[in-house]
């Protein structure tokens, strides 16, 4: 085992993964900044935020590209460059789901939401990026110290977990809101649901993790 993971980190693949990693949580924590500069009607830094969440993206799936070409040509036996793909490709979806999010967002009236479903929002955005880092702490601590990725991983999942219930409330503040318009209430659900899934994403992430370092 330790001799995979000291080829592991003799492979471009792995720094183009880490650096694939950094800019994709960087999408998450702009996230959170736009949903709360939204919240607070900042217009100008929300616009700044989702301009960020956009151009990282971009950059995450040209990192995605690159090492998956990396891999194709490098050293690693056929299974364990698959596994790596794998890894990359949940990480990736991470960031995806975090423009997703910015997406429905930009499309949600915020001045018809009640405060009470805003400070949901809030909430549940800030759980979601303590996914993302501690999926960037389960990565990083891969190839150097697995027992303590797994230990991030399970802190991932119980992450998630907590995520989970703040969809649920929010599903229930939606339903008992007669305020909002229907089409607002539709978007407000989209949005928490594009949130979740990036919460979703970090635990599949973490999940390939599991598969990688349980093989070796």
């Amino acid at each position: 085992m330790i001799k995979w993971f000291e080829k592991m980190r003799e492979t471009k693949a792995i720094l183009m993964m880490q650096r694939h990693l950094a800019t994709t949580v960087s999408t998450v924590e702009d996230l959170e900044r736009t949903v709360k500069a939204v919240v607070r009607h900042n217009e100008k830094e929300s616009k700044e935020c989702i301009e960020r969440v956009i151009s990282a993206e971009k950059e995450a799936d040209s990192l995605r590209r690159a090492a998956m070409t990396e891999l194709a040509k490098g050293e690693l036996p056929p299974a364990d460059r698959e596994d790596l793909m794998n890894l990359m490709k949940c990480i990736d979806m991470v960031a995806d789901w975090s423009q997703e999010s910015t997406r429905v967002l930009c499309a949600t009236p915020m001045e018809e939401v009640p405060e009470n479903l805003k400070q949901a929002l809030v909430k549940m955005v800030e759980g979601v990026k303590e996914c993302a880092m501690a999926l960037r702490r389960c990565i990083n601590r891969m190839a150097e110290k697995p027992e303590e990725a797994l230990q991030a991983a399970d802190e991932v999942e119980r992450l998630e977990e907590k995520v989970d219930d703040l969809f649920e409330n929010s599903r229930r503040l939606i339903a008992r809101e007669e305020r909002m318009r229907v089409g607002t209430a539709i978007l407000m659900n989209a949005l928490f649901e594009a949130i979740e899934m990036v919460a979703d994403r970090c635990e599949d992430a973490c999940d390939q993790v599991r598969v990688i370092v349980v093989r070796r």
